[in-house]
Formats: structure tokens, C-alpha cells, sequence
């Protein structure tokens, strides 16, 4: 999860990707934010994304969809796996891979299913390479991979945060 002190932690073709995207969404009634790596280095952690994921809601998911109906090259549709499901949908800009994911639930240790994440109450506004990016705390970003059991990622975002000024 490191990269060189002298590159930027997000390289051009995702940069260029994510101005497309927060562009193109900027006058839609869409409620998204960035999730994941692409996110983590939005808000300062030294990661190098892969992909870029979006955060959204089932009726955001499929406008989405719309907006970016020449770029998808997976239709969004309900997808569930053992411990997450949401309406999902993948689009491919300029190379980069997006994930977009509306109404994400997920999977409790009794094997319920839970509310869907109320985005609003974690999103947060970043400013980056001129942009204003919508983003999902770290706090909160946190406690989702915990849940999902993904303790090696939760354990970077707990360091991280332990590191940060209160």
C-alpha cells in the first residue's frame, strides 16, 4: 500500500477518470461518493488505487447507468455475494475500471442483513488537484471493512487515523 514520496498517490489516467466522472455527475441529483483506495488517497493516505469505487444509491446506481451509458461494460443490476449486495455496475473510463455500488447491505455475524448505508451521514467533501470530491469518512470506512472482516485494510485506516490531529 505505499508509493514513492515524489508521485502523486493518484496517476493521471485515474485522475483524469475521476474529473470525467465528478464533471459529468456535477448537475445530476445523483447522491454518490468515492469509497475505497481511490478514496483513501483522495483524503491523504499514501495507496495507490486500482480502480476507482463509487458509493450510491439504488435510484443514483441506475442514473449513473444512464449518464455514463457508453462507458458501462457491466450493465448495473442487484448482484448479492456471501456478506454484501447492492446494485451493481461497472463502467471502464479512459482504461480505468468503476465500480459503482447503490444500496450496498451488508451481512451482520447472524447472517442478517443490514440497513443500507445512509450516505449523507458519513460524506464528506475533499478538495483534490482543484476538485471538490465527495468522499465516505475514514471513520466510517473503518468500521465497513471491519465488519466485512477485512482486518488488513481496517487495520491500515485504524493506524492512519490514530496518527491524525483530533
Amino acid at each position: 500500500m505505499g508509493s514513492n514520496a515524489c508521485e502523486k498517490p493518484i496517476g493521471s489516467e485515474h485522475l483524469g477518470a475521476l474529473r470525467k466522472i465528478i464533471d459529468r455527475l456535477r448537475d445530476c441529483s445523483v447522491n454518490w461518493a468515492l469509497t475505497g483506495s481511490c478514496s483513501f488517497a483522495v483524503q491523504g493516505l499514501p495507496v495507490r488505487p486500482n480502480d476507482i469505487d463509487i458509493q450510491t444509491d439504488r435510484n443514483g446506481a441506475y442514473e449513473i447507468e444512464r449518464v455514463f451509458s457508453k462507458d458501462m461494460s457491466e450493465r448495473v443490476r442487484f448482484l448479492e455475494s456471501g456478506k454484501i449486495r447492492s446494485h451493481f455496475g461497472v463502467m471502464i473510463i479512459d482504461g480505468i475500471r468503476v465500480e459503482i455500488m447503490g444500496d450496498i447491505e451488508k451481512r451482520d455475524c447472524n447472517g442478517e442483513w443490514g440497513e443500507s448505508v445512509e450516505l449523507n451521514r458519513y460524506k464528506k467533501f475533499v478538495t483534490y488537484e482543484g476538485m471538490e470530491v465527495p468522499v465516505l469518512s475514514l471513520e466510517y470506512e473503518y468500521e465497513a471493512y471491519k465488519a466485512l472482516g477485512r482486518l488488513d485494510r481496517a487495520e491500515v485506516l485504524k493506524k492512519w487515523l490514530s496518527r491524525r490531529p483530533k
